[in-house]
């Protein structure tokens, strides 16, 4: 079924695009600006007359490709969670044999600057702080979390063994997890939040404080490189 027609924009309404994109590539433009509504405006706020005045498209073309704002919610959690999922799985699969590698690229791909934006970080602290969004949540998510918790207890694991380091891989792996959370969190909260590059430090200082025979805990603000 072809689109509908766009509705012709207003003077204080950005250009719309092109009615010549294909079915996966205007929903991929609606979740996009969804993503950027839910930044600016939150969960209970977002409507659909506001995610499509973001895309630049009428409120029937946002319609058409979902059927209600719950529909676009939850389409849009999935896409993130799979973009994520995929963004870490990559990086596991591009990193060398060893334990200490392959946890350094868990860390990297967190703070990677296409999954690590302040359009996405808020986006992912709107649906962790809305209650209601917790079925959704588990439905999108709870599986990817699951897989991504195993992989980083099985390195914390194989790290303790070859460092002969003591303690619970399963509690090593979540001091980890929510110190990279903790991260994201200060960096959409803080009135001045710190750059990329020491959030990313400040969780490699965790493993290195966890892991100190394989990780060298990075310099210091102020310290020089």
């Amino acid at each position: 079924m072809p689109e509908p027609d766009p509705e012709p924009p207003s003077a204080a309404e950005p250009p719309r695009p092109p009615r010549t994109m294909s079915r996966e590539a205007r929903r991929a433009q609606i979740i996009e600006a969804t993503i950027r509504t839910l930044a600016a405006r939150g969960l209970a706020r977002a409507t659909l007359t506001e995610v499509a005045r973001t895309a630049g498209l009428s409120h029937g073309l946002v319609l058409f490709h979902f059927d209600s704002k719950e529909g676009l919610l939850a389409e849009t959690l999935s896409a993130m969670a799979e973009e994520y999922r995929q963004n870490w799985q990559t990086a596991l699969a591009a990193a060398g044999p060893s334990p200490a590698e392959q946890l350094a690229a868990l860390i990297e791909a967190d703070f990677a600057p296409a999954i690590c934006t302040p359009d996405r970080l808020a986006a992912w602290c709107a649906f962790w702080g809305e209650a209601q969004s917790r079925p959704m949540y588990q439905q999108s998510c709870g599986e990817k979390d699951a897989a991504y918790n195993a992989t980083l207890e099985g390195i914390c694991a194989r790290l303790m063994t070859e460092g002969g380091y003591a303690g619970n891989p399963v509690r090593l792996a979540r001091i980890l997890r929510v110190t990279i959370e903790g991260v994201w969190l200060d960096m959409m909260t803080m009135a001045a939040p710190y750059p990329l590059a020491e959030a990313r430090a400040t969780a490699l200082t965790c493993a290195a404080r966890l892991f100190p025979r394989h990780f060298a805990e990075p310099a210091g603000i102020g310290d020089g490189p």
